[in-house]
C-alpha cells in the first residue's frame, strides 16, 4: 500500500476532524473505524470513483472546462511555484524523491516562470528609462573603442 504524508495545517486538519465527528454521529452504529484520517461518510475508505464523480460535479458547477483530477497536480505546482516555493519543497509535497523529476515533467511551469520574470525586468527597465533617461543613455551607450 503507498502511503504519502501530506503537510496540512492544522486549523485545516482540526475543521476536518470536527465535521468527521459529525458524520461520525450521524452514522451512528453503521460508523466503521478504519483509523483514517479521510473516509467515507460512514467511516470506510473514500471509493475513487465516488472522488472523481464528485469532482467532475464541483467542476461543471463553476462552469469550468471539463479536466482530469490529475490536472489538480499541475495546478498545485502552477500555484505553489508563482508564489516562490522552492523546487525542492514543491518536490517533497509531489512524493518525487528527485527534484529533477518534477522540473523535467513540470517544466512548462517554470518556462512561464522565466518568462514572467523577464516581463517583470522589462517593465522595470522601461519604467526607470522613462524616470532616468540620463541614468539609461549612459548605460546603453556604446564603450568607447579601444586606444591603440
Amino acid at each position: 500500500m503507498y502511503e504519502h504524508r501530506l503537510a496540512i495545517h492544522r486549523h485545516s486538519l482540526k475543521a476536518h476532524r470536527e465535521r468527521q465527528q459529525q458524520e461520525r454521529q450521524l452514522a451512528g452504529s453503521r460508523w466503521v473505524e478504519t483509523g483514517h484520517a479521510f473516509t467515507s461518510t460512514i467511516g470506510t475508505p473514500i471509493d475513487d470513483r465516488k472522488i472523481l464523480k464528485e469532482f467532475d460535479a464541483l467542476v461543471a458547477a463553476a462552469k469550468l472546462p471539463k479536466q482530469r483530477f490529475h490536472d489538480l497536480r499541475h495546478a498545485c505546482v502552477s500555484l505553489l511555484g508563482a508564489q516562490g516555493v522552492p523546487l525542492k519543497v514543491i518536490a517533497e509535497i509531489l512524493g518525487h524523491s528527485d527534484i529533477r523529476l518534477t522540473q523535467n515533467v513540470y517544466q512548462h511551469v517554470y518556462q512561464e516562470a522565466k518568462h514572467d520574470a523577464a516581463t517583470k525586468m522589462d517593465e522595470l527597465l522601461t519604467r526607470v528609462a522613462a524616470e532616468n533617461p540620463v541614468a539609461t543613455s549612459v548605460a546603453t551607450k556604446p564603450a568607447p573603442s579601444a586606444i591603440n
